[in-house]
């Protein structure tokens, strides 16, 4: 092949072209034309709103991963704090029953106390308030036992009641407590009255928790209802304290005496506070040492009165001797 046919044109690769400046400088010059462009007439508006519609989707996709895992720590962050509340709301709940229930129970104490008060101020006797510690551990007697004792003047044998009736009789003492037997107890007896027909008779402790009327006449005039009182005539339970009502009377042919079942007015598993009673007897004595003081304190009195007046004559008596021989002496001093 001839020289001069050979094409000494550079291959595309290595064309040049526009200068790296011609280009700087038109892609400045058509950016500020845009800008201006945009800035004044708003043109790159819609290619913007079409591009940011046609992505949409794309960046909804791509964000999808990150909100999965926001939401993820939201819903356990949220599980948490229920928990966390529930837990809360759980120990205010537990908080509040127990407040509740103590509140009801000083209800229920401060109404026993209110009407052990009215009850102290409508017996004419003397009177100690006193509570139930415990029951007795002996499972063959029914008896509580009181924090009150001997220091506080607690007496063998003193009637212990509550707001309701009569409730036992103390029958031990000890020091700082005492022990009290109750009514249901099977050796517990006391005289009653029926406050209805003024008839007197004794009841006496049963089985279960129950009394019963002995030595009744089958023909006699007691019914279910009637309500029996303390009738005093032991000297040791003061007159007209509720002690049961007559749950139930049988009457038997093969038999002169009736069958009549008590039900005691005190319920004893509910008492938590009672009242100790002074005897009857012990205020008999105390009365008459109250008399025997009070008569050695008039006859004392009587016999000051007395020694006061001769005391009184005796001294008139010498005035008068001193004022009549004053005028004899005066008349010795002068004839002298």
């Amino acid at each position: 092949m001839p020289l001069g046919t050979l094409d000494r044109n550079p291959p595309p690769l290595f064309r040049e072209g526009p200068s790296a400046l011609t280009k700087l400088a038109f892609c400045a010059a058509l950016a500020v034309f845009l800008m201006v462009a945009d800035a004044r007439f708003g043109i790159t508006a819609p290619a913007r709103s079409g591009l940011a519609l046609v992505l949409h989707p794309l960046q909804r996709m791509l964000l999808a991963p990150v909100d999965a895992w926001e939401q993820a720590g939201d819903y356990a962050r949220g599980m948490e704090r229920a928990t966390e509340a529930e837990n809360q709301a759980r120990r205010q709940l537990a908080e509040q029953a127990v407040v509740l229930s103590r509140a009801a129970q000083l209800q229920a104490e401060n109404q026993r106390l209110r009407a052990l008060l009215d009850l102290r101020e409508a017996l004419p006797v003397k009177s100690l308030a006193a509570e139930v510690l415990y029951e007795a551990a002996d499972p063959f007697s029914r008896r509580i036992v009181i924090d009150r004792g001997s220091h506080r003047g607690v007496r063998l044998g003193a009637p212990v009641v509550n707001d309701s009736g009569v409730l036992g009789q103390v029958t031990r003492v000890y020091p700082l407590s005492a022990e009290v037997t109750l009514l249901t107890d099977r050796e517990a007896t006391i005289p009653v009255l029926n406050t209805r027909t003024q008839q007197r008779g004794v009841a006496y402790g049963g089985e279960r928790g129950v009394m019963e009327l002995r030595f009744i006449a089958a023909n006699a005039d007691i019914k279910p209802g009637d309500a029996l009182a303390t009738s005093g005539l032991d000297g040791v339970y003061p007159p007209g304290l509720p002690v049961a009502k007559v749950a139930e009377v049988e009457r038997r042919g093969d038999t002169s005496f009736a069958r009549v079942g008590l039900a005691p007015v005190a319920q004893p598993d509910s008492a938590r506070h009672v009242l100790v009673l002074e005897p009857l007897l012990g205020q008999e004595a105390a009365r008459e040492e109250a008399a025997a003081e009070a008569a050695s304190a008039a006859t004392t009195a009587e016999g000051n009165r007395k020694g006061g007046k001769s005391g009184r004559s005796s001294r008139a008596a010498a005035n008068v001797d001193e004022a009549a021989s004053a005028p004899a002496a005066a008349q010795k001093g002068a004839s002298r």
